[in-house]
């Protein structure tokens, strides 16, 4: 079911008069698989609520290897910080995984609307300070931490959201963009699955995975000083 404005953080504190001004001020867009939203250095115009899907943000390192930055699921928004830059321009490049279907707010609009609400203009300077203490713990993590504690880490991650000590789910985000961001390569991550596998810590069936041991998990968490990382919103 896809993700209304009223659901979205960014929106939630606004009145029914406001969402209409909202909704006036943007339009929707529908994404085919792996095409493109937006490339590095186009103009930012517009920020974005996925309501349904998956947007790949990404990068393109100095050898052509993409390493993705974030995976925005339904629910979220993203490219909203730019609205404050006197000539904004996307620093990343936007694609989508699957089929998407998302919301385009115009950002000069809905600065106006910010002049007036208090309580978004927290909600947003909220959300950007959570992303920012995300990214720091992300920059401690790659440079601090093995691969296989961060895979272990995500792990964990998926076994606390779901409060169980036992977790079976699909993964959501193909293998390959989930090592990227990650920052493993994706024969590495594969290699660590398996690792984890001979262990008796998770059952892999191609995307379904299941976590059998979660202190196991945790312990190779440890190990590395990382527990419960969680990529992105919820990958």
């Amino acid at each position: 079911m896809p993700t209304e404005l009223s659901e979205a953080f960014l929106f939630s504190q606004l009145d029914e008069g406001q969402l209409e001004r909202v909704r006036k001020m943007s339009s929707e867009i529908r994404l085919q698989d792996n095409e493109a939203l937006f490339e590095v250095g186009d103009e930012a115009r517009r920020f974005f609520l996925v309501q349904e899907g998956q947007i790949k943000l990404s990068r393109l390192s100095m050898n052509g290897n993409e390493k993705v930055i974030e995976v925005v699921t339904a629910g979220y928004t993203f490219a909203e910080a730019l609205m404050f830059s006197d000539k904004p321009s996307y620093p990343v490049r936007a694609t989508s995984i699957g089929k998407s279907r998302l919301i385009a707010v115009d950002s000069r609009g809905f600065l106006d609307l910010l002049r007036e609400s208090t309580d978004t203009c927290f909600r947003v300077m909220g959300d950007m300070s959570m992303r920012l203490r995300r990214m720091i713990k992300e920059i401690d993590d790659l440079t601090l931490q093995s691969a296989t504690g961060r895979v272990a880490g995500y792990l964990c991650g998926k076994s606390m959201l779901k409060g169980q000590t036992r977790v079976a789910f699909e993964l959501a985000t193909p293998k390959g963009v989930l090592a990227s961001r990650l920052s493993v390569k994706p024969e590495t991550f594969s290699r660590i699955l398996h690792n984890f596998t001979d262990q008796g810590l998770v059952k892999v069936r191609g995307g379904h995975i299941e976590i059998l041991d979660v202190e196991g998990l945790r312990k190779h968490a440890e190990s590395s000083g990382v527990c419960g990382q969680q990529i992105g919103p919820e990958s």
